[in-house]
């Protein structure tokens, strides 16, 4: 299944149905009056958060979405039945915006969650709707409404718990193959992973989602290599798990220039918290692994994990801080906030 995380796509309601005019016209029925019946409500456009999607590729071909115009009014007092809706089918974590691509219009954070984006026209009143004592035979109805549409932009932000950030040949997809049944391209050359990927890691009964993402380079933020659009899917992490290849010349370097583009990239990626390991370990003769170790502690300020995920050497180790990070976030997301609060009253 191919992967699309950015999606344009046109929306229209329906238009509500004309209203009817008509009068009752059967033998012997001298005065039969007005039944004209009222149009059908156009329909609506909904998102709908579905299982079994983690991608938008339903929208790179096809792009236009309409829903059906209500039906107009008939005599016998007949109102049109309404459009139907148009439902967009999209995964959890899906960020609607405008077509400035700014503008957020709504979050569709799981599954089952239905957000209204455009309401479909009224049905337009018929005859017998205006009839009354002074005016018993009425010869107006009035139209449907106009549909409504738009141009917006779906983007995707996986949901996951932890998320694995680093320089291209960190050895995340590695890690992530080691620790999920997922399984990855795994290659020896820069940019191997071109898509983020997903997988949940299980231990001690305990369970939680690793996301992968493609690696950055110094000036990502500016579109250098493949830029940084892919960060957008550990916005919602609740903790970055920085890897920093072990093989690299300069690892405090390394780890700067990533923490250089969190910072640049912005939307509370810098605040998140971190758990910063040195990664293929097993390459390392035992001099060399403290000297490395050492600098990278220099340069992020705390005592790096050692691990390697071929051997499996700090693997155990950086779940379980991974689990308890999580587990603190998570409480912390359910406890309420003091604001929430209601005031004192005597």
């Amino acid at each position: 299944m191919q992967f699309l995380d950015e999606a344009k796509i046109f929306i229209a309601s329906g238009a509500g149905g004309n209203g009817c005019v008509a009068f009752r016209r059967e033998k012997f029925i001298e005065f039969g009056g007005p039944n004209g019946g009222d149009g059908g409500q156009g329909g609506d456009v909904w998102a709908e958060g579905v299982d079994g999607l983690n991608t938008l590729v339903d929208y790179r071909y096809k792009q236009h979405f309409k829903a059906g115009r209500g039906q107009h009014g008939m005599g016998q007092n007949r109102a049109g039945h309404a459009g139907d809706d148009a439902v967009l089918k999209v995964p959890a974590g899906t960020e609607i915006r405008d077509e400035d691509g700014e503008t957020v219009i709504a979050e569709i954070l799981h599954v089952g969650q239905r957000v209204r984006l455009l309401k479909g026209g009224n049905g337009g009143f018929g005859n017998a709707h205006f009839k009354s004592s002074t005016n018993q035979a009425p010869r107006r109805a009035n139209p449907g409404q106009e549909s409504q549409e738009r141009w917006i932009r779906l983007r995707l932000k996986l949901i996951a718990d932890a998320g694995l950030v680093g320089l291209p040949n960190a050895g995340k997809s590695t890690f992530l193959a080691t620790v999920t049944a997922a399984r990855p391209k795994i290659a020896d050359y820069p940019f191997t992973t071109l898509h983020p990927g997903l997988g949940v890691v299980r231990s001690d009964a305990r369970e939680f989602v690793l996301a992968d993402i493609p690696g950055l380079i110094e000036g990502a933020h500016e579109g250098a290599g493949l830029g940084d659009r892919f960060l957008g899917h550990v916005e919602r992490c609740r903790v970055l798990l920085h890897l920093v290849d072990g093989t690299s010349e300069d690892v405090g370097q390394a780890y700067r220039v990533i923490r250089g583009e969190l910072d640049a990239y912005g939307h509370g990626l810098p605040d998140k918290p971190e758990v910063v390991a040195l990664s293929k370990a097993d390459a390392l003769d035992p001099v060399l692994r403290q000297e490395r170790v050492a600098q990278l502690a220099e340069a992020s300020g705390r005592e790096p994990l050692v691990l390697s995920s071929a051997s499996g050497e700090g693997v155990a180790d950086a779940l379980r801080l991974l689990f308890e990070r999580i587990s603190a976030a998570r409480i912390a997301a359910r406890a309420p906030s003091s604001s929430d609060e209601p005031a004192w009253q005597p």
